[in-house]
């Protein structure tokens, strides 16, 4: 397919951009990528989604998708090329479809908290909170997988794909706080899932850099900083 027939609208660093690109590099899929600035955003984003207004929106020929879990599922459904992303049964979509909204509503929302906060007892508490979500997650990767690489089982799938793209800035996290929030001893097969999940190929061709990450992070922190 040409990649003009496929646009992503999004930002580099944004993981739920980078689950999109994900999703389309499994599907082998070519694809157009437009940076957009997000505290201007374009004419093209606004048409694309006039309702939220957010990145990443996919755009296959003269059809706009938006919000980043939906478009997952719409690269599944919609391009027959490559390996499943979606379980192929009705409740393992349903138990993939309630631990992705776990991630994205209660989980995944701690992690930007944990990093920006600047007081040590509010940052123990959403240490423990966040430990407490992947031992939650460990117990998810064992029911899922089955005994197997992935959540998806043999190969990466959704949750692989929702829960992945969180760990750039999860890793990033711990940079800031100095605590390994994903706790080998606690969480031991989430822990070794990562690692495979991050050596993969097509995941390093897609999600960003740790330490470009964390410069963006400094550069951000200095830029609220100023503006107070």
């Amino acid at each position: 397919m040409a990649a003009s027939e496929v646009k992503v609208l999004g930002t580099w660093a944004c993981p739920y951009v980078n689950r999109v690109q994900l999703a389309l590099c499994i599907k082998s899929i070519d694809y157009e990528f437009i940076e957009e600035n997000t505290l201007q955003k374009s004419d093209m984003l606004l048409k694309c989604n006039p309702v939220h207004k957010k990145i990443p929106v996919l755009i296959h020929g003269d059809k706009s998708v938006c919000e980043s879990s939906i478009i997952v599922e719409y690269i599944a459904d919609a391009f027959s090329t490559g390996p499943c992303i979606l379980p192929s049964d009705a409740y393992g979509r349903a138990l993939a479809r309630f631990w992705a909204a776990y991630i994205d509503d209660k989980w995944y929302p701690l992690i930007k908290v944990l990093r920006q906060s600047q007081d040590e007892e509010e940052r123990v508490a959403l240490t423990q909170k966040l430990c407490e979500g992947l031992i939650l997650l460990e117990e998810a990767f064992i029911s899922c997988s089955k005994g197997k690489a992935y959540f998806g089982g043999d190969s990466i799938g959704y949750l692989d794909i929702i829960l992945g793209s969180c760990l750039a800035w999860l890793r990033v996290t711990e940079r800031v706080v100095e605590v390994e929030l994903m706790d080998r001893t606690k969480a031991p097969q989430l822990a070794k899932w990562a690692d495979k999940l991050c050596s993969d190929d097509k995941v390093k061709a897609v999600f960003p850099n740790i330490d470009r990450l964390m410069e963006l992070h400094e550069l951000i922190q200095a830029y609220l900083k100023s503006a107070k």
